[in-house]
């Protein structure tokens, strides 16, 4: 048995990640578990038996989430249901429990981006697939990791990591407002020149200009989101360092 330390804490996937590389060329296959042992072990023999019919990736799914609490449960479901709105290929109750073959590891260190979602990724690399389903047990010992911030900075990088989708959506947001500009406009000059009204109060202007300005703040924070990615995947940084390996 081998344990590998990190030079720091890299975030999850990239520990998992660095896990995969190391064994690559050890295996014919691995299987990737959370250390809180709340999956059920006792279904890697399951696991096995798709490999052998030929599988080469097998997705561990969660029959329910009656372990969850309301809030997680829900929010997790809004989740799936907006990757694949976005047109994101992922597995439903799937996290990252699961049977990756030696080729199928190869195949995913392919992969270079260094904002890793591996549950999206994992599914782009089309390898024959099956799936076993399990009930996952209740947390014995300990808290999760994954607070309230993690979890949805983890949603936000799957959104922006796999999907284009937000930015379209602001064109199409912009371009909307600028048709309604263009009609508001004209009816702004026909009450000016034709009905001699006067129409304009403080408050309707600035309720106007913050409404156009939050929506161009907003525009420009999506915007800048993918910026952001870009910058970072071009810097070309390792995704993990490995301290120590220990036999």
């Amino acid at each position: 048995m081998y344990v590998i330390k990190l030079s720091r804490n890299f975030g999850h996937q990239n520990a998992l990640l660095a896990g995969l590389h190391f064994v690559s060329d050890k295996c014919d296959c691995a299987i990737s578990i959370d250390a809180d042992l709340q999956d059920d072990i006792n279904i890697f023999d399951d696991f096995l038996k798709a490999f052998k019919t030929g599988k080469e990736i097998i997705y561990g799914i969660r029959k329910q989430r009656a372990t969850d609490t309301f809030f997680k449960r829900n929010t997790a479901l809004v989740f799936y249901r907006c990757m694949q709105m976005l047109g994101v290929e992922i597995i439903y109750n799937h996290a990252d429990y699961r049977l990756l073959s030696a080729r199928s590891i190869h195949a995913l260190l392919e992969f270079k981006e260094v904002n890793l979602f591996l549950r999206g990724i994992i599914p782009l690399i089309g390898f024959s697939s099956d799936v076993v389903e399990y009930d996952r047990h209740p947390r014995v010992a300990g808290e999760s990791k994954y607070t309230l911030k993690k979890m949805l900075s983890f949603a936000w990088n799957g959104i922006t990591s796999f999907s284009i989708m937000p930015l379209r959506f602001v064109s199409v947001i912009g371009f909307a407002f600028f048709l309604l500009s263009i009609i508001l406009g004209g009816y702004v000059l026909f009450v000016k020149f034709i009905t001699y009204e006067a129409v304009y109060g403080w408050t309707s202007t600035i309720m106007v200009f913050s409404f156009f300005s939050g929506v161009q703040m907003l525009s420009l924070g999506i915007i800048g989101e993918y910026i952001g990615k870009i910058y970072q995947e071009t810097k070309g940084r390792p995704r993990y360092c490995i301290d120590q390996i220990l036999a």
